[in-house]
């Protein structure tokens, strides 16, 4: 029979404020297995990854705060910073007057450091006995106690930053490598025992460290009372004791590896140099496989290992093309043995897998004001996407790894295949003033029109979508049949008007090639289409008119193009060219 599955700490919610270019408004970020973090430069992306590997730092220098890090760069007592931290935990070990209830059942604990001057922070927990903060009067103020205990019960963080020096990219690399061989040493055993070896030898070293430390306990309560009568001299009715007791954690201090390991790479019987000289690229690609090794570590039992979680600023950054998809498809594959959480700064969309059910988007705004925003615009299970969805879904991803350019803003178009992007991106390069900003999105067939519309609901999105009306029927092995194109025309208008932002719904009448070409095109369709814009001005005009209308640059719709909020009005539209 096997053994239930270990469940690890889960990150849930980080809340920040004040802090380097986060103000007083707080910035919310609803964590998951997979977290993107969207939006434009310098609105704050990387504070936030910077935020939770300083609270998971507490005790060490890491977590210390410079004045720079203080709003305005000087310490105002309204405005400390402050960042709180939401963990699901599955045990009692924080204390059971640290742990409330979830609506979904989830035990939580919250946690938030605050900083009152520069250098260390001040944690406290969140008491469910009193329904407050503990403060400093509390004899009992943190869930799990000191520091280095509270660390160890919650993920760790492995942050890479965009433009980390060579050294420090070097130190990440070998610093998890390092890890997965001290977690393997761990496990090994001998083919007849059932102990690990690596539990026999601490064994071993314990009972010989108590040996030692008896035997010398005759020198150690002669250095004792040495050390009290000098010392009482000075401070009457004191007494110094020395604890040589052995170490309680012994198995952190051993180390089998060498102190400082390198980390070379060159030619197959060549000359190999450290990697801390290679190109950003390399060391980079290096880190990948690095987590790679990590992600099909399997894990069996010795699962009780802390968690992980992976803060990267920006993948996308000196990676060559062919490069990206697999790293896309590495972070991706990360959580998969429930070990890992991973949260990712991106400009790049094809760092964002709409079809994933485990990813969580980001965006992270700044207003006129200076204020920092994260709002989450897109969470799976709100979306709602049926299994049809996610293989629609999965299969643009497949075809254009750009489809994820509505999450970082602008106008955005639903067109529903090849031949109106083509169109419309051409006439974008004439004016590129003119249509600024607009992320045109091939949904390559109508019930991907549906799907892409899911998930622009869920955010409130404004958005415009051109569809073909089609037939609505159809000739199927000599018989005439409902048009499965035109039922799919009732299911975009019933998604299309669950949104709540400003949606345009237009069908080209009975199909784009039809109604601005007169259907000339039958082969090749992109490359004629934008011939024949180049050749004839009425087609140009038309198409046009129609592209003005989905930017909300006019109102204004050629022959053959409606807009539509009733299938009645559709019907009869269609009804009109046959």
């Amino acid at each position: 029979m096997s053994k239930e599955k270990t469940k690890h700490p889960r990150l849930h919610k980080l809340i920040i404020k004040n802090f380097r270019s986060i103000g007083d408004k707080p910035v919310e970020i609803e964590l998951d297995n997979i977290v993107v973090l969207v939006g434009a430069n310098n609105a704050g992306k990387s504070s936030i990854l910077k935020a939770y590997e300083i609270v998971m730092s507490e005790g060490s220098k890491e977590s210390q705060l410079t004045i720079e890090d203080f709003p305005n760069h000087r310490i105002n007592e309204d405005k400390y910073p402050e960042i709180e931290l939401q963990t699901i935990v599955y045990d009692n070990s924080p204390g059971e007057k640290w742990i409330f209830e979830t609506e979904s059942g989830e035990n939580l604990v919250r946690e938030k450091w605050i900083w009152k001057t520069a250098g260390k922070p001040v944690r406290y927990g969140f008491d469910i006995t009193k329904n407050d903060w503990a403060d400093d009067q509390d004899k009992q103020k943190v869930p799990w106690g000191a520091p280095n205990i509270a660390n160890s019960r919650r993920p760790k963080p492995h942050i890479v930053e965009a433009f980390a020096s060579p050294e420090e990219q070097t130190k990440q690399v070998i610093g998890i490598l390092v890890s997965i061989l001290n977690e393997r040493v761990k496990t090994i055993k001998e083919d007849t025992d059932e102990e690990s070896t690596f539990n026999k030898l601490i064994s071993t070293v314990k009972t010989l460290q108590t040996s030692i430390v008896e035997e010398c306990q005759e020198q150690i309560n002669k250095i004792q009372k040495e050390l009290s009568s000098y010392v009482g001299k000075v401070f009457p009715n004191y007494e110094v004791q020395f604890d040589a007791k052995p170490e309680e954690s012994l198995e952190n201090t051993i180390n089998f590896f060498k102190t400082n390991p390198q980390l070379l790479i060159g030619p197959i019987n060549g000359f190999k140099s450290p990697i801390e000289r290679q190109g950003s690229g390399a060391r980079r690609t290096l880190l990948w496989t690095a987590l790679r090794i990590v992600a099909e570590n399997k894990k069996t039992e010795k699962d009780k290992n802390r968690p992980h979680v992976l803060l990267l600023d920006e993948p996308e950054i000196c990676l060559h093309p062919n490069a990206v998809r697999e790293s896309c498809d590495l972070l991706y594959s990360l959580p998969q043995n429930d070990n890992w959480q991973v949260m990712v700064t991106t400009h790049s969309p094809q760092f964002i897998d709409i079809s994933r059910d485990n990813t969580t988007i980001v965006r992270v705004s700044r207003d006129n004001n200076g204020d920092v925003s994260g709002t989450t615009i897109f969470r799976p299970e709100r979306a709602k996407l049926t299994d049809d969805d996610k293989k629609n879904l999965k299969l643009l991803n497949v075809y254009d790894p750009y489809v994820g350019e509505f999450f970082f803003g602008g106008k955005i178009i639903i067109v529903e295949g090849d031949t109106e992007y083509s169109a419309f991106r051409h006439i974008i390069s004439y004016n590129k003033k003119k249509y600024k900003d607009i992320h045109i999105i091939r949904a390559r067939g109508k019930s991907t029109i549906v799907s892409l519309a899911k998930i622009l609901n869920q955010f409130g999105a404004s958005y415009s979508v051109l569809h073909d009306s089609d037939y609505q029927t159809c000739i199927r092995k000599e018989k005439k049949i409902i048009n499965p194109a035109w039922t799919n025309n009732i299911k975009i208008l019933e998604e299309v008007n669950k949104g709540s932002g400003c949606i345009k719904l237009i069908s080209s009448i009975p199909h784009f090639e039809g109604a601005y070409y007169n259907d000339e095109l039958k082969t090749e369709k992109p490359y004629t289409a934008i011939h024949m814009i180049k050749e004839n001005k009425t087609v140009y005009d038309n198409v046009e008119k129609v592209f003005d209308n989905l930017c909300n640059l006019s109102n204004d719709l050629p022959e053959n193009a409606i807009e539509w909020n009733e299938i009645s009005q559709l019907e009869k539209a269609v009804a009109k060219v046959k």
